[in-house]
C-alpha cells in the first residue's frame, strides 16, 4: 500500500487543519489501544464513532449486499483494516488496527506498516511491511488469547512484492492468505501460525504453501475476508476501470472447494463499486474489510479525500 506511507504525516497536517477551522476535535476520549485486548475482554469501546446524517450520503449499490450501517472513525486508528476476534469463553469484539497501531518494537525496525488484520480462535494475526531500503522480508505477529506474541518472518521469493497488504484465515484456522499489490493474478497461501501444526510454535521462518490462481487478474487489494470455506470477499483500491466496470470494487473470489494444501483456481467477479461518499473532493482509498458470520455484518473501511482523510468511513453490509 505505497501511499499509506505518507498518511502519517498527512494526517497529522488535516488533524490540524480541522482544529484551526473549528470542526473538532479528532475524537472525545483515548482512542483505543492498538495492542490487543486482555484476554477475554470485550473491545474497548469508541465513544468517537459517529454516524452519518440521514439522507446526506447515498447507499451503495453492490450486488447481493445492502448497505445498514456508515459511521467515521479516526483515521489513525482506523485506516488499515479490522477483525472479528472471539476469544474463547468471552464476548466478540472487532479488532481495528491503524497507522498509529505499529508496536514501538517493530516500527523501530523500519517494520513500520501495518495491514489489513485477521483473526481465528481468538488468536490476532496482524501483517506488517518493510519500509527500509532493499525490503527482503515481510513479517507476521501472532497474538495468542492471553496477551502473548510471536513473530514469523517470511523471505521474500523471486518475483514476490514486498507489499504485505492483508491476512485472511480459512475458517478451518489451517491456512492464512495473504495478499499483494499492484495487478495481480494469484493471492499467496501459508500454513497458519500456530494454528497449523506445521509451523514453528513461537515464532520463526514461515515458507509459502501454495497459491491461489485466479481467472481474472485484480489490483490494488487492500483486505480479503472468508465469507465462508469456499468464498472470499475482498475490498480493491483499484483506480481504474480495465480490469472491471467500476473502480474500488467489492470482488467475491470463488474457490471450487476448501483450501487443502494444493494450488487451486479461483473464479473472480466484481459485485459494484464500494461506497465514496465524503463532504471532501479528491482521491478516496479503499482499505481492509471483515466478515462475522455470527451476525452476517460485512465491514469496509475507506479513507476520506482530502482534508477529510482524517476520517475513515466504516461501511456496514448485509447480504440482500
Amino acid at each position: 500500500m505505497p501511499r499509506s506511507r505518507l498518511r502519517a504525516t498527512g494526517l497529522l497536517i488535516g488533524a490540524t487543519a480541522l482544529l484551526v477551522l473549528g470542526i473538532g476535535t479528532p475524537f472525545a476520549s483515548a482512542a483505543p489501544t492498538p495492542n490487543a485486548p486482555a484476554p477475554n475482554a470485550p473491545a474497548p469501546a469508541a465513544p468517537h464513532q459517529v454516524a452519518k446524517a440521514a439522507g446526506t450520503h447515498d447507499a451503495a449499490a453492490l450486488n447481493g449486499w445492502t448497505q445498514v450501517g456508515d459511521t467515521t472513525e479516526f483515521t489513525p486508528y482506523y485506516n488499515e483494516g479490522v477483525a472479528t476476534v472471539n476469544p474463547p469463553g468471552g464476548t466478540p469484539y472487532q479488532y481495528y488496527v491503524g497507522s498509529l497501531s505499529v508496536p514501538a518494537d517493530l516500527s523501530d525496525e523500519d517494520w513500520s506498516h501495518i495491514g489489513d488484520p485477521d483473526s481465528s480462535q481468538g488468536y490476532i494475526f496482524d501483517d506488517y511491511q518493510y519500509a527500509g531500503s532493499n525490503p527482503t522480508s515481510k513479517l507476521f505477529r501472532v497474538t495468542t488469547p492471553s496477551g502473548a506474541y510471536y513473530d514469523y518472518t517470511h523471505t521474500l521469493v523471486p518475483g514476490e512484492e514486498m507489499n504485505n497488504s492483508w491476512v485472511a484465515v480459512s475458517p478451518d484456522s489451517r491456512w492464512m492468505v495473504n495478499g499483494e499489490w499492484d495487478t495481480m493474478s494469484r493471492l499467496l497461501v501459508f500454513p497458519t501460525p500456530i494454528l497449523n501444526p506445521s509451523t514453528p510454535q513461537t515464532g520463526g521462518a514461515l515458507d509459502i504453501a501454495f497459491q491461489i490462481n485466479l481467472d481474472h487478474p485484480v489490483r490494488d487489494v487492500q483486505g480479503c475476508t472468508f465469507f465462508s470455506a469456499t468464498r472470499l470477499l475482498c475490498s480493491s483500491d483499484d483506480p481504474d476501470t480495465d480490469l472491471f466496470p467500476t473502480a474500488k470494487q467489492l470482488l467475491e473470489i470463488d474457490l471450487p472447494h476448501a483450501l487443502n494444501g494444493q494450488d487451486v483456481t479461483a473464479h473472480v467477479i466484481s459485485l459494484g463499486e464500494l461506497p465514496l461518499n465524503s463532504d471532501c473532493t479528491g482521491t478516496f482509498e479503499v482499505e481492509g474489510d471483515d466478515y462475522d458470520p455470527a451476525t452476517g455484518d460485512l465491514r469496509v473501511l475507506i479513507i476520506e479525500p482530502s482534508v477529510c482523510e482524517i476520517t475513515t468511513d466504516l461501511y456496514t453490509f448485509r447480504q440482500s
